[in-house]
């Protein structure tokens, strides 16, 4: 199975079309949140529907920058992660959405606790046996993923712990556009492809193990 994933979109819908041979050859479409920019129903559907022109098969979370009614838009389209697990082509794909509270104030942030419910609904019913794919918009902590430009770290502290517990073979994450890049925890690689607006996306092969797991330019 082929998997794109996009992370930080922010409402900047222009990199997608120069996607669309990338995005057509994939057997599913991943996005890891911040689908808007402080957006709402309407500018997340505005980048799904852009996304479908070239492939319908998508699941997504959403960010801290995504008003809470964009959730409710992924609810209705079937698309949504957040607190669940999905099971495709014989691969478990889970996941959580929004992120730990920020320094300035953004509409879609959960606390540890939280984190630890989400994830618990994400986690238990996963077949032990089944390769997994975990999407996180907040990443783990103690990774390049989650380091700022000042070196400090902030990611969540359940994320990695769920992530050492389960091993999925890959954590799709985001939020911190500085921390592009492929780190691991255990046997579980943890990928930042950076914001699209860069012009970057992960490309990830699967079967019951990884087959090629890069981050790639459009």
């Amino acid at each position: 199975m082929i998997i794109i994933n996009i992370a930080d979109i922010h409402g900047n819908a222009a990199p997608i079309s120069e996607m669309s041979e990338v995005l057509s050859s994939a057997d599913l479409v991943l996005l890891s949140g911040d689908i808007t920019h402080f957006g709402g129903e309407k500018e997340a559907s505005a980048i799904i529907d852009q996304i479908r022109e070239y492939n319908p098969n998508i699941l997504a979370v959403t960010g801290n920058c995504d008003n809470k009614d964009v959730d409710s838009y992924l609810d209705h389209e079937n698309i949504q992660i957040h607190g669940r697990s999905i099971d495709l082509n014989g691969v478990t794909i889970f996941g959580a959405g929004g992120s730990l509270p920020c320094p300035k104030p953004t509409p879609n942030v959960y606390t540890e606790d939280e984190y630890s419910d989400i994830l618990k609904n994400s986690t238990q019913e996963l077949d032990e046996n089944s390769p997994k794919i975990m999407v996180s918009h907040n990443p783990p902590i103690n990774t390049m993923n989650d380091t700022l430009a000042s070196g400090g770290h902030v990611g969540g502290k359940i994320t990695r712990e769920v992530i050492e517990k389960v091993q999925p073979l890959v954590c799709f994450t985001g939020h911190i556009h500085e921390a592009s890049g492929i780190d691991e925890i255990g046997v579980t690689k943890i990928v930042n492809p950076g914001p699209l607006g860069t012009r970057s996306y992960a490309y990830l092969e699967v079967s019951n193990k990884i087959d090629t797991l890069e981050i790639r330019n459009i």
